[in-house]
């Protein structure tokens, strides 16, 4: 009973969509792509078919926080699963910024049509974490495997930060030209996006932005916030682990990134208080002194609700699947616009009972969940609309 109870849920509608069948398979001919959930249920049987395997927990990370610390507690681990070496590729914004990119197997300047997998991380994370290093060795497997490019965001992933800028869950557009830069160098091929937590979230919202007009023929987010006000208030909350662990490591990496370019955001026209910067003791206070400053809101929680992605989802023209857990004690389960994925027939949701936030590890010695099916929806996508044969 334990383990059915585990079963994914998804979230979507069953509806016929012209729009849906004209717009994502073009000419090529598929009975069952009237919407996304016809295909994940014909296609993608490690989700929700006959292949799936149910989102048990591991018995000893059986609660969304312990499956977070866990996540947490393993982020430079090493092992086969995520043995990778990237090649990097930096690239310069519009304002002097820089952002990273960390191609796997390698980036090429040859003719290629493999498709490509871009990948966004979340606060404070990079191309280095367990999590993201296991997605990109699954994705550049098999017969036909995808090249990946992770985006490391300005000042993290052993990047530089050459402007006073810094990366948020707000502003799409550094996403919006590491994209660009991908479209335009490899005309013709398909393309994938992902991304994590605050990645998700600006993943989200530039789907929205761009609608009918995507570069991407499939995408997935991964514990997406939608509603970052109550993500933001579930955060700030003062809970032993909030005041830990959590609080203490994210405050910290922003900190990190001021003392290391302190010049250079100096040097910018945003009279920051670093003082006040450098003795903030929760996120709630950096993002009031920092992003609400930069982009000119009252405070954090105003920044908040303008990051929102969720207004964004009913205007998604990109299959577009969520992979969400009810125990999530970061972006909680009440931010999750549940009537919009029922709404709209480019979008689904698949919600796990357990997983924590960015954990959904199971077995009893603990392995990622989701990476195969993962990989498994953005091939039926990738197959439904170029024909290409994937094995």
């Amino acid at each position: 009973r334990y383990s059915n109870a585990c079963r994914i849920k998804l979230i979507s509608t069953s509806e016929n969509s012209d729009e849906f069948t004209t717009k994502i398979m073009g000419t090529n001919e598929h009975k069952d792509a009237s919407n996304i959930q016809r295909i994940i249920e014909t296609q993608c049987t490690k989700l929700v078919g006959v292949e799936a395997k149910n989102m048990t927990p591991t018995p000893y990370l059986c609660g969304g926080m312990l499956q977070t610390v866990y996540c947490t507690s393993i982020g430079l681990k090493k092992d086969e699963q995520s043995n990778v070496t990237y090649d990097r590729e930096t690239i310069t914004m519009s304002d002097n910024g820089t952002i990273s990119i960390d191609w796997y197997p390698k980036r090429t300047n040859d003719p290629c049509t493999t498709p490509i997998a871009l990948i966004m991380p979340g606060l404070g994370g990079s191309s280095y974490e367990y999590h993201i290093r296991c997605m990109v060795k699954v994705l550049a497997s098999g017969n036909v495997g995808y090249r990946v490019a992770v985006m490391n965001h300005r000042g993290s992933g052993r990047t530089p930060l050459t402007s006073s800028k810094l990366y948020n869950g707000y502003d799409t557009d550094d996403f919006r030209d590491f994209t660009q830069h991908i479209v335009d160098n490899n005309p013709g091929v398909p393309i994938v996006a992902m991304g994590y937590s605050m990645g998700a979230n600006l993943l989200t919202k530039y789907l929205g932005e761009v609608g009918n007009v995507t570069p991407f023929v499939a995408a997935v987010s991964i514990c997406c916030p939608f509603d970052t006000e109550i993500a933001g208030r579930s955060l700030d909350a003062h809970t032993l682990l909030n005041d830990r662990l959590f609080q203490p490591n994210l405050v910290a990496t922003i900190k990190r990134v001021f003392k290391r370019n302190m010049d250079v955001i100096k040097a910018g026209a945003i009279p920051y208080d670093i003082d006040a910067i450098m003795k903030a003791k929760r996120m709630s206070e950096l993002d009031n002194l920092i992003t609400a400053k930069t982009y000119g809101h009252k405070d954090c929680w105003t920044y908040y609700k303008a990051a929102s992605s969720t207004k964004y989802v009913d205007a998604i023209r990109t299959p577009y699947l969520a992979l969400n857990s009810m125990d999530d004690p970061i972006t909680p389960y009440e931010g999750i616009p549940i009537e919009k994925f029922r709404n709209n027939p480019f979008t689904a949701l698949a919600l796990a009972k357990h997983g924590g936030h960015l954990g959904f590890f199971t077995g009893l010695s603990p392995k990622i969940w989701y990476l195969h099916p993962v990989k498994e929806f953005f091939d039926a996508l990738v197959v439904a609309k170029t024909g290409l044969v994937i094995e």
